[in-house]
């Protein structure tokens, strides 16, 4: 039986094979740090509502697709703490605008793994045995063993949700398209630091016959698999 997500600019996935064992939703960065008060993005002057606006949506569909037996991951950007994997032009440019990745913050030192500001919101805190990729960059694939997990889980579809629809977000479903992952984004499950550059981000998907991949609403995403 084939099934399908009524998507822009395709129905999605391509080939109707929408199954909980070969689908993740993939949920991307939800961390203090980037939606939480005193975290990264706070700190560089941004409105925390346009980062936390996902939060809700992406909750009624984790909701979902935890009942329905669907793989759920998360992934956590963030450096060690004796920064030696951080490249010093990307540190350097955070202290540019006040937020310095390693330096001290409201929320413990920024972008630091297990410090306060890089754990995942309570909001939308993994249940056990779901998977966490931790990343030093902004793609899931980059120096994480990501694309292992999901082969040796059978999955071929991701469904991506998180923060920021133009970084971390896109780099992640380019480098999947590039493996050859069908991905969807669902587009109020992800959010930016600014409204223009998430609906940019969205377009530049549609774009090509859906260069990489296609773009839904949470309500599309759960109609297709209820």
């Amino acid at each position: 039986m084939t099934r399908h997500v009524q998507a822009d600019p395709y129905p999605w996935p391509y080939n109707g094979d929408l199954r909980p064992e070969n689908t993740v939703v993939l949920v991307i960065d939800m961390q203090t740090d980037f939606c939480g008060r005193g975290g990264y993005v706070e700190k560089m002057g941004y409105d925390l509502a346009l980062t936390r606006a996902p939060i809700g949506p992406i909750q009624r569909v984790l909701s979902a697709v935890r009942a329905a037996g669907y793989h759920v991951m998360h992934t956590r950007e963030g450096h060690r703490p004796d920064l030696a994997d951080l490249p010093e032009n990307k540190r350097w440019r955070s202290r540019r605008i006040g937020a310095g990745i390693g330096d001290a913050g409201a929320c413990g030192r920024i972008l630091v793994r297990g410090e306060p500001g890089w754990e995942i919101i309570s909001e939308l805190a993994p249940m056990p045995g779901e998977t966490i990729i931790d990343k030093p960059g902004k793609g899931s694939f980059y120096a994480t063993d990501l694309d292992l997990v999901l082969r040796r889980k059978g999955v071929q579809n991701i469904v991506l949700a998180g923060i920021t629809t133009d970084v971390c977000v896109h780099t992640t479903m380019r480098e999947a398209n590039d493996r050859g992952f069908e991905c969807l984004v669902l587009s109020d499950c992800t959010g930016a630091t600014q409204m223009a550059n998430h609906l940019a981000a969205l377009q530049m998907i549609k774009m090509q016959g859906g260069v990489f991949g296609a773009v839904a609403d949470a309500n599309s995403f759960l109609n297709a698999i209820v």
